[in-house]
């Protein structure tokens, strides 16, 4: 496993945007503070099923590399999948 700064927050965003997708906490813990409030508006509006979000974007953070995840979610922002 190499140490690649940016990467520490991975498998914890991973593992919550798995269980607790529609609450956006996985958002959160990215540092993207208004992704996270839109999942969670989007979760209400749909009766929950927008979680189903949350599930896909927690399946891809566990499956990228750390850099790839870094230079995707960390440096470049990217706030949908």
């Amino acid at each position: 496993m190499t140490n690649v700064p940016g990467a520490e927050n991975k498998v914890l965003a991973g593992i919550f945007g798995i269980l607790l997708g529609s609450l956006g906490i996985h958002r959160f813990i990215l540092g993207d503070v208004g992704g996270g409030l839109l999942r969670i508006v989007i979760s209400v509006f749909t009766c929950g099923f927008g979680g189903i979000i949350g599930f896909i974007e927690g399946i891809i953070y566990l499956t990228k590399s750390d850099e790839d995840f870094v230079a995707t979610y960390v440096e470049g922002d990217k706030t949908w999948f």
